[in-house]
């Protein structure tokens, strides 16, 4: 993640056009929706699901996470000249046309709506749909440019992953599904925020209100924290309502533990005055990558391993 954040601040390279498009799809966002999606469908089975099932739910998942960062891209394209870490991106360089980007996003996701369809559920296949609408029209075009909270009610999209994993096994939701639904929905806010804390003078630049451009870090530490906390016991909350086994048990309580002593120490820092590079605060970003890694991979391990189930 840090390579690709560097990367971004670097000056422009000749690249081939099948770079350009790949780079309009944010592969490491989609990495990491997908790290969300496979664990839930061993959950939701009990065990291993179907293996093609599984890979035509993982491809369907990547073609529309690509849509709604394409179109994303598409969107922002004033935007992401006006800040420095975006502005290699291939819209802003010219290496792709705006009409290359739209068309290009709109049949990922037309593709992957009918491939999920087709391949899994039209359950999955509808819940796909409304992620890329959440992400494109509620974040990208609502509420990115005009409300601090952006990231926290925009992020949802970025929850839908775990339905859509369920919804493939086993055609319908339960509580499970939406429990974790709400752990990446309270992930976000802690994830997102560092970030934008680094990049705070980029955010400045293009007048867009994420919320550490327009509070003090102080005020930003304290809701990472509530955020972390409630995306702590949503996780737990899992424990008995599955129920969830030792491995899962043990993992999301020493993980949760150790993300939230990491969202104190960022708040006692900003507290001191401390600030930039001092205030460390992608440790936290970069840790609630490995807190969400290590959460879903107890997700998909527990089952085999749960005297709670068959």
């Amino acid at each position: 993640m840090q390579r690709i954040l560097d990367e971004a601040k670097a000056p422009p390279r000749k690249r081939s056009k099948l770079a350009a498009y790949i780079s309009l799809t944010k592969p490491r966002v989609i990495e990491l929706l997908l790290v969300t999606t496979a664990p839930v469908m061993f959950l939701a089975q009990g065990g291993m699901p179907d293996i093609w099932l599984m890979i035509a739910t993982l491809i369907g998942g990547a073609m529309a996470a690509a849509s709604a960062s394409v179109m994303n891209c598409y969107i922002d394209r004033d935007i992401d000249a006006k800040m420095e870490r975006t502005q290699n991106r291939p819209l802003v360089t010219g290496e792709i046309t705006p009409m290359q980007a739209l068309a290009f996003g709109l049949a990922l996701g037309v593709g992957s709506i009918f491939w999920l369809g087709g391949f899994t559920n039209w359950v999955a296949a509808g819940l796909t749909a409304v992620a890329i609408l959440i992400y494109v029209v509620g974040y990208t075009i609502i509420l990115k440019r005009y409300t601090a909270q952006n990231i926290v009610w925009g992020g949802s999209a970025g929850c839908m992953p775990v339905l859509i994993g369920w919804s493939a096994v086993t055609g319908s939701l339960s509580w499970e599904p939406v429990l974790l639904f709400l752990v990446v929905f309270f992930w976000t806010p802690p994830h997102y925020w560092p970030l934008a804390i680094k990049y705070q003078a980029d955010y400045e630049a293009a007048k867009v209100p994420m919320l550490p451009a327009v509070a003090p870090p102080v005020s930003v530490g304290r809701q990472i924290i509530g955020y972390s906390w409630a995306m702590v016991l949503s996780s737990l909350a899992l424990i008995p309502l599955a129920p969830m086994g030792p491995i899962y048990t043990v993992a999301s309580v020493l993980a949760g533990a150790w993300f939230l002593k990491l969202c104190y120490d960022l708040t006692r820092r900003a507290k001191r005055g401390l600030a930039g590079t001092q205030l460390k605060a992608m440790k936290v970003f970069h840790a609630s990558i490995t807190y969400l890694t290590v959460l879903f991979i107890a997700v998909a391990v527990d089952p085999f391993f749960n005297p709670f189930t068959g």
